[in-house]
């Protein structure tokens, strides 16, 4: 299933990002792509909103992995944009997370494509400067 959402300012994306937080359920894996400054980090805080996180949600670049635990699911927000060789993620146990009871959200997924489980949701964002500074083409695929 593939639906394609338009987001014409930054509170959309945030809102889409909350709405899908709330929605999701244990063990489900979001895989989040996008260029550099296309907003993946707006669409997580509003996740972590859905899911019920109050405490402020950063993008883990250089930590690898945050863990939010006081939702009413924990959120295992991950960054491997920095992962220069999928079996890094064995170091860090990244299938007590995949496999867990919380909900796993990947940025940069395509790196680790290799890792990823069968069944996923893949949220790609895109800007389209041809129809506004803060407008965004989102796709989620659900597989």
């Amino acid at each position: 299933m593939t639906e394609v959402i338009e987001s014409l300012r930054e509170q959309d994306t945030y809102d889409l990002g909350k709405k899908l937080g709330e929605n999701c359920k244990p063990g489900d894996i979001i895989l989040l792509n996008g260029d550099l400054g296309v907003g993946k980090t707006v669409f997580t805080k509003g996740f972590g909103k859905g899911l019920g996180i109050e405490e402020p949600i950063s993008s883990p670049t250089f930590t690898i992995m945050q863990i939010y635990e006081q939702g009413r699911l924990p959120l295992y927000h991950f960054d491997v944009y920095r992962i220069a060789d999928p079996e890094e993620m064995d170091e860090i146990g990244y299938e007590d997370y995949f496999f867990g009871k919380g909900v796993c959200l990947i940025e940069w997924a395509s790196l680790i494509e290799e890792l990823i489980p069968e069944h996923v949701t893949e949220i790609q964002i895109e800007k389209v400067l041809e129809k506004g500074f803060d407008y965004r083409k989102i796709t989620i695929v659900k597989r």
